[in-house]
C-alpha cells in the first residue's frame, strides 16, 4: 500500500488499521495505541489516531446507525473491514465539521476498494447513502437510529407466534443493552433480593 495514499487518505487508512486491530482483539484503540500495533505506512498520523480514538468513542451510537439503516445486515455478520469503514465514514460524516458527507462517503468506497472485497465498495456506498441525506438535513441520527432499533425490537416482541409455536428469533449479538445497570448507590436499601439459589 506504500505510496497509494497521502495526507488525510493515508490518515483514514491508518484509523481503519487500527480500527481493524482493535476489534479483532476485543480492545480499544487505546488499548492497541498503548502495545505494539501495526500500520502499513508509518508513522502513524496524528488525524488517524484522532479518528480511530474518535471513531471507537462513539462507537456504540455508531453502531447503533448502522444497525439501523442497513436492516437486511446483521453489524455482527458484515466483514470487519467493512463495518469499520462504515464506523469511520460515520464518525466523519456525524462529528467532523470540516469534512462534507460527500468527501466522506468517497473516501470510505476508496478505503473499501483498497481493503475490502469486491462487494465492499456498493454495500458502503448505499449504506452510507441512506443516511446522507438525514446528515445533510441535520437531523439526529443516533435519536433516530435509537428511535428506529426501539420500534424495531417492540415489532419483534409483538411479532406472531411462527409454525413452530415459537417467537422469530433475536440476534443476541446485535443487540446493545439499553440503559446501564443500576449502581449500588442507585438502589433503594429495602430493595428486593435476587436469590442466587434459584433454579
Amino acid at each position: 500500500m506504500s505510496g497509494r495514499f497521502g495526507g488525510r487518505t493515508l490518515a483514514r487508512a491508518q484509523a481503519l488499521q487500527l480500527l481493524f486491530q482493535a476489534d479483532v482483539n476485543n480492545r480499544t484503540v487505546e488499548e492497541v495505541l498503548s502495545g505494539d500495533y501495526a500500520i502499513s505506512d508509518g508513522p502513524l498520523d496524528p488525524y488517524g489516531q484522532e479518528l480511530a480514538l474518535g471513531v471507537d468513542s462513539r462507537r456504540y451510537a455508531i453502531d447503533a446507525v448502522i444497525r439501523a439503516s442497513s436492516a437486511s445486515w446483521s453489524l455482527s455478520r458484515m466483514p470487519i473491514v467493512d463495518r469499520n469503514i462504515l464506523r469511520l465514514a460515520l464518525y466523519e460524516m456525524i462529528e467532523e465539521d470540516d469534512i462534507t458527507v460527500a468527501v466522506a462517503i468517497d473516501e470510505a468506497v476508496e478505503l473499501a476498494k483498497a481493503f475490502g472485497t469486491d462487494e465492499s465498495p456498493r454495500f458502503i456506498n448505499g449504506v452510507l447513502g441512506s443516511i446522507a441525506a438525514d446528515v445533510n438535513a441535520g437531523v439526529d441520527v443516533y435519536e433516530k437510529a435509537r428511535q428506529t432499533l426501539h420500534a424495531a425490537a417492540k415489532s419483534q416482541a409483538d411479532a406472531p407466534e411462527d409454525e413452530t409455536g415459537e417467537a422469530p428469533a433475536v440476534d443476541e449479538t446485535d443487540v446493545e443493552p439499553l440503559a446501564e445497570a443500576p449502581v449500588a448507590d442507585d438502589v433503594p436499601d429495602d430493595a428486593p433480593v435476587a436469590d442466587d439459589t434459584a433454579e
